[in-house]
């Protein structure tokens, strides 16, 4: 008798390929679905020195006051690297020098001041020895400066306090290092410093004659981001502002602590340290703020002399744009929200 196939085991064969068929379908639509899923954004990448002046920052990402997935702080060996990587692409953000910012800005950069962090308020400074008791006392004298734009800077200003013009004094290009050598030896009579390094100047008996507190507004620290990168990754910038806010509110509280963990990577001792800190000037997100806004900007009515003193250098060319280049949005979102600590 001839064997029949019956029509239950058609039926079964015929379930399972369907089931098959339908795993493969939704197996290659989740393929798909997550092929249009937009890749997850890399950090904001922060350039920074090791200056206290931005350690902020650097305590902010120590201490988890700064969330990794938004932000990736990277630290370079100087001001001139962190300028270097800005300009060749590979930094989103920097904590620049008002002046090195403008010298960006004035090289084409479109960039964006969105934060102003601390200001010089006696960390930069000139020493000399007992027969120079002020600046008009450097006639005829050796100045040693280091060939920095805030060295240039400061030495301006020192030559304008005393009434003098630099044909009135011997300028000796010198590493800040060098100054103390150069001073014991005779070499030079006075020296443009700044701290920690001018400790040592002082321990050796030399004496201040001119400092920061007398050109207010002149060396400032900012956070500065490209306006591209504001555009398009609001969160990352307001992510980073926060953080910097965390952090600048630990130090303020915590100093000591804080010293204990930042000091060992700017090569200082504790004491030291918190010498440098007496010397700066950290704006709170309010002053931030208020320096940024206005019509005119009021950084930007507060920075014209240092402006004016760049052009007269040949650091910059033009005046710069002031209501073009500073930004207080990403501030302000912050101060109405929980982002920013007391």
């Amino acid at each position: 008798m001839p064997h029949i196939t019956g029509g239950s085991g058609q039926q079964l064969n015929m379930g399972r390929d369907l089931a098959r068929l339908t795993q493969a379908c939704l197996l290659l639509m989740l393929v798909w679905l997550a092929g249009c899923q937009p890749a997850p954004q890399a950090p904001l990448k922060v350039g920074m020195n090791a200056w206290v002046g931005y350690d902020p920052l650097a305590l902010a990402r120590d201490k988890g006051l700064l969330d990794a997935r938004q932000v990736k702080v990277i630290e370079l060996p100087s001001s001139a690297e962190t300028l270097r990587n800005f300009r060749n692409g590979l930094l989103d953000a920097a904590a620049l020098t008002l002046d090195e910012t403008l010298r960006l800005a004035d090289e084409g950069a479109d960039i964006r001041i969105v934060a102003v962090l601390s200001g010089s308020a006696g960390a930069d400074l000139v020493l000399a020895g007992l027969s120079v008791t002020n600046p008009r006392d450097l006639r005829g004298k050796t100045i040693a400066v280091e060939g920095s734009a805030v060295g240039a800077l400061v030495l301006k200003r020192l030559l304008q306090a005393g009434q003098l013009q630099q044909s009135d004094v011997v300028v000796s290009r010198l590493e800040a290092f060098q100054h103390l050598a150069a001073l014991r030896s005779g070499r030079v009579d006075a020296a443009v410093s700044y701290e920690p390094l001018a400790g040592a100047l002082r321990a050796a008996g030399y004496h201040p004659i001119f400092d920061s507190r007398a050109m207010p507004g002149d060396i400032m620290d900012v956070l500065v981001v490209r306006a591209q990168t504001l555009a398009a990754r609001p969160e990352q910038v307001a992510a980073l502002v926060a953080g910097w806010q965390r952090g600048l509110w630990t130090l303020q509280e915590q100093p000591e602590a804080s010293a204990r963990l930042l000091a060992p990577e700017v090569d200082l001792t504790v004491d030291a340290y918190l010498a440098t800190l007496k010397g700066l000037r950290f704006f709170t997100a309010r002053q931030s703020v208020d320096l940024l806004s206005g019509h005119p900007k009021r950084l930007g009515q507060q920075a014209e002399s240092l402006a004016r003193t760049l052009q007269a250098m040949g650091v910059i060319r033009d005046t710069p744009h002031w209501e073009h280049l500073l930004v207080a949005d990403v501030g302000e979102r912050l101060l109405t929200s929980a982002e920013v600590l007391p």
